[in-house]
């Protein structure tokens, strides 16, 4: 996915690594693609030893000289392949560590993951209204249709698991009742 990103960011036009970085941190892509920084840096590095970047001109900013990438034709090609693959995957997996998890949560004293599911519920209701807050400030520059239909669906999502957090809760809270 880094990749595919850091193609699309370039064919618009070329620049360096922070540019790319703070483009992603500012957009609030990194929220949502898992998309860390010394993977932007490290992925640049590789596209351009393989060819599908070139360095367009570097720049000396004190002691350190950025270099200004550009995309390729082969990149062009490479973004092509990506996007088009991209594109015929689920959405979103089932796989969750927070699923594997529950199958061992009587392994803990009930008070102890109660705690924990309400941590996560907290954290999952956060995201949502900064995923609302983002939607209504991207709003207001104008959202594509798939724009709407992306932060309409990773709401949602959000949305179900605040609903399944709270199930899994209010099933602790039973079984730790049924308990005393």
């Amino acid at each position: 996915m880094t990749n595919l990103i850091l193609l699309a960011l370039l064919r618009e036009r070329p620049m360096h690594g922070y540019e790319l970085q703070q483009l992603i941190q500012n957009s609030r892509m990194d929220t949502w693609t898992n998309l860390l920084s010394g993977s932007i840096y490290y992925a640049l590095n590789k596209m351009e030893q393989d060819g599908l970047l070139r360095t367009e001109a570097e720049e000396r900013t004190g002691a350190r000289l950025r270099k200004i990438y550009a995309i390729t034709d082969a990149g062009e090609e490479m973004f092509q392949h990506m996007l088009r693959q991209s594109l015929t995957l689920s959405p979103h997996s089932v796989k969750s560590d927070f699923s594997l998890g529950l199958m061992w949560i009587e392994q803990l004293p009930p008070e102890e993951a109660i705690s924990l599911l309400k941590q996560n519920l907290q954290q999952l209701e956060k995201t949502l209204e900064l995923w609302h807050v983002g939607r209504e400030i991207k709003g207001q520059y104008g959202l594509s249709p798939f724009a709407e239909a992306s932060f309409d669906n990773a709401m949602a999502l959000l949305e179900l698991d605040i609903q399944y957090v709270k199930r899994i809760i209010q099933l602790m809270e039973q079984k730790r009742s049924a308990g005393s």
